[in-house]
């Protein structure tokens, strides 16, 4: 496999996006990963649209990279056959409530036992503990009771969720990461024992609003709704341009203000004691980004950018995906590339993200179908027989 991540071995029994994000990271920088499904219906991302000729189009990208097979583990030989192939793995990545795997006849002292440096990655709304610990999640949970949803609006509004599910996707990070870490100490020590990773899919959105325990700790502060304002930073607001275009603006040092005044031409602004620091700023925030809402107004969006862009001021094209597919950087980079596809011949998908120059990971295909990697993993893997897996096929094992 392509990447730094070449010869780990992963296993991914998880379950719809945050977990499974995890595993399709690993793969991404070069893991070889196993997705093991339930047979017949698969993982319930096969479900969710968009579709083109009744094929799922999301499951394709979030699931790219990886083999698929099939395996009931809840079934005296499917527990069996689980068993068999655990040892081929360094790392396993799980979504179930807490406790299940231990129901099944798989707790972490059994895998331990089969595998002794497996890293056990669990994945739940609110962890392996405390009084939550059963109740299922999906994004909008992790963004609401994260704080995620109640600072995102604006202040006279409803809070407001992203378009995306990104709580998954935030989850899904952590996660990676601390497969990562885990993977670390054992590269530094072969006897490492193996680790089990406790991942709070809500506590992985709240990590990231690093300021609101502080914040609430030390000044009583209980941060709400701003709409596209900035609480540290001003002028910062998003703008229209006079094609019916939107931009937004930020930057919050004297240099970046100064560079933002002169492409508006207002040089006037950097010299106003009111704006003479960024604190300063915050406070008379309505003013300036008044200003800059009323010049970007009065110009069309070509020569908004062209202006910002000789001043080396902070502003950007807010983008819709056509818009990003069609950007000169975007194409240069090849953010978004093409991959191979067992039903459409190619698709394109961002690319991988980060870079790595000396040992480059790369996109190999995308995800494919409930089982189309069965007679590699039992037969070639595990060695049975043909007889043997049409049996345990008939009988819904595999």
């Amino acid at each position: 496999m392509a990447g730094p991540l070449g010869g780990l071995k992963v296993l991914d029994i998880a379950t719809i996006i945050a977990a499974p994000f995890s595993a399709t990271l690993l793969a991404d920088y070069g893991a070889e990963v196993l997705k093991i499904e339930m047979p017949g219906h698969g993982d319930g991302v096969r479900s969710f649209p968009p579709f083109k000729d009744g094929k799922p189009l999301w499951w394709k990208a979030a699931n790219r990279n990886k083999k698929f097979a099939t395996l009931d583990l809840r079934t005296g030989e499917g527990l069996a056959l689980f068993k068999q192939l655990l040892p081929r793995f360094d790392v396993l990545i799980e979504n179930f409530r807490p406790g299940t795997l231990d129901r099944w006849g798989l707790p972490k002292e059994v895998l331990w036992s089969i595998q002794p440096r497996l890293v056990i990655l669990r994945a739940t709304a609110f962890g392996q503990d405390g009084p939550y610990r059963e109740r299922p999640g999906f994004a909008r949970i992790f963004e609401a009771m994260g704080g995620l949803t109640y600072i995102t609006g604006e202040s006279d509004g409803e809070p407001t969720h992203p378009g995306y599910p990104i709580g998954d996707s935030i989850g899904g990070l952590f996660g990676a990461v601390g497969v990562l870490a885990a993977l670390w100490k054992r590269a530094r020590d072969r006897d490492a024992p193996g680790e089990e990773i406790d991942l709070s899919l809500t506590e992985a959105t709240f990590r990231l609003l690093d300021v609101l325990a502080i914040e609430h700790d030390q000044l009583g502060t209980v941060r709400s709704r701003i709409g596209n304002a900035n609480g540290y930073s001003a002028p910062a607001a998003v703008f229209r341009t006079s094609d019916d275009h939107w931009v937004t603006l930020a930057g919050s040092t004297n240099a970046l203000f100064a560079a933002n005044c002169r492409a508006i031409e207002r040089p006037d602004l950097i010299d106003d004691p009111r704006f003479a620091s960024n604190d300063r700023r915050v406070r008379h925030a309505a003013e300036l980004n008044d200003i800059f809402a009323g010049w970007c107004a009065a110009h069309p969006l070509d020569e908004v950018l062209a202006k910002f862009n000789a001043a080396q001021g902070t502003l950007a094209p807010i983008y819709s995906i056509d818009q990003i597919a069609d950007d000169p950087q975007v194409k240069a980079r090849e953010v978004i590339t093409r991959v191979v596809d067992k039903d459409f011949g190619t698709v394109a998908m961002t690319n991988v993200v980060p870079r790595f120059t000396n040992d480059p990971a790369r996109l190999r295909h995308a995800a494919g179908d409930v089982g189309e990697d069965n007679d590699e993993v039992f037969r070639n893997w595990l060695g049975l027989s043909d007889q043997e897996i049409e049996r345990l096929t008939a009988r819904k094992v595999i």
